[in-house]
């Protein structure tokens, strides 16, 4: 219970911090979001041209980072990898094709519903119905096998990154892409709180979810298989205090129609996440998980990451990314094959097609 209970305080504390960045600066309904801020930051290094989503967003660096003290303050820090990497790689893509159909990763998800958008309900059962899906390759000993102790330099490859990211922000940003040179362009990129606020805010919110273990898709795994529910009081707790912040500050929107960065597509809401779903179970935990993990010193996840960011360059290149306008025909085949490919890597990774 004392587990619980600290968890759904870790929660309130995110809820608070993330509805907050809107206030501050964030786009609507993306205090955070990991896959839409790796897509900027993808953007912001030109690997995408698409002027709208171009920023390195210091969210990003400070979850890393923050993991990462964390992991060091607390004795947790171990660098380790060598569990399928070339599998993690691609299933991280697929999320990232999945999250960029729906317009954003389960951690926006909850924080969309927090800002009154009934279209990431759809997104939500789709979620719920892909972990069903990951749990039932988990029943049928699906593994991935097991990751190795690396020396500890390949453990600080991800944190450092992130250093020289924040560097290249703020002393070079000559050298980088971003949506505010470009004045008659419209888009999420333009919108973002102070530098120092939005970092300061990743630090905080990657120390507490490394304390944490927070994860959204482990949240329903576990109550799945377990009826294990701290995860999910935890992600309660970041709705109920978003939507709480939201209403007091007018944030809040209820309904479908014009709700900011989404669209109202509900089919190809529910196959976007559901394909996320599916993939984070495969890889064992969220885009969130896979950036708290990386800054702990997993190559696993820092691959996984990588994923995620070729992904996003990848869906803005070829025209995968949904807008409010709807889902693309491009989005919509790769959402399918990605969801084939994915229970591909399921079936081939059961014990029992293993041993076969």
């Amino acid at each position: 219970m004392d587990s619980k209970k600290i968890t759904v305080a870790i929660g309130l504390v995110i809820g608070v911090i993330s509805a907050l960045l809107v206030k501050f600066g964030n786009p609507a309904n993306m205090g955070f979001c990991i896959a839409c801020f790796i897509r900027d930051t993808a953007g912001a290094l030109g690997l995408h041209r698409a002027q709208p989503v171009q920023y390195i967003r210091p969210e990003i660096i400070g979850l890393v980072l923050g993991s990462c003290i964390a992991a060091i303050g607390g004795k947790e820090f171990q660098a380790r990898g060598g569990s399928a990497p070339m599998t993690r790689f691609v299933l991280g893509f697929f999320v990232m094709v999945g999250a960029l159909m729906f317009l954003g990763c389960p951690f926006r998800m909850v924080l969309r519903l927090a800002g009154g958008d009934l279209n990431a309900v759809m997104g939500l059962a789709g979620f719920f119905i892909g972990i069903l899906a990951g749990v039932f390759f988990l029943n049928k000993g699906y593994t991935l096998k097991r990751s190795y102790r690396l020396p500890i330099a390949e453990g600080t490859i991800m944190p450092a990154v992130q250093i020289v990211l924040l560097v290249l922000l703020v002393a070079a940003p000559a050298f980088i892409f971003f949506s505010g040179n470009f004045p008659d362009v419209k888009g999420p990129g333009k919108a973002h709180a102070a530098i120092i606020i939005s970092l300061c805010a990743g630090l905080v919110v990657g120390y507490l979810c490394q304390k944490s273990r927070f994860c959204m898709a482990g949240g329903f795994r576990d109550f799945i298989l377990f009826k294990e529910t701290r995860l999910l009081l935890g992600f309660a707790a970041i709705f109920a205090a978003a939507l709480a912040v939201n209403i007091f500050i007018g944030k809040f929107k209820l309904g479908f129609e014009a709700q900011p960065v989404a669209h109202t597509d509900f089919l190809w809401n529910f196959l976007g996440m559901a394909l996320v779903g599916l993939a984070s179970v495969l890889l064992g935990g969220c885009p969130l998980r896979q950036l708290i993990l990386s800054g702990e010193g997993s190559t696993d996840s820092a691959i996984t990451a990588l994923g995620l960011l070729v992904g996003s360059a990848f869906c803005h290149n070829f025209g995968l990314a949904s807008s409010a306008a709807g889902a693309t025909f491009n989005g919509k085949a790769a959402v399918v094959i990605g969801i084939i490919v994915t229970a591909a890597i399921g079936f081939a990774n059961c014990a029992e097609n293993k041993e076969a």
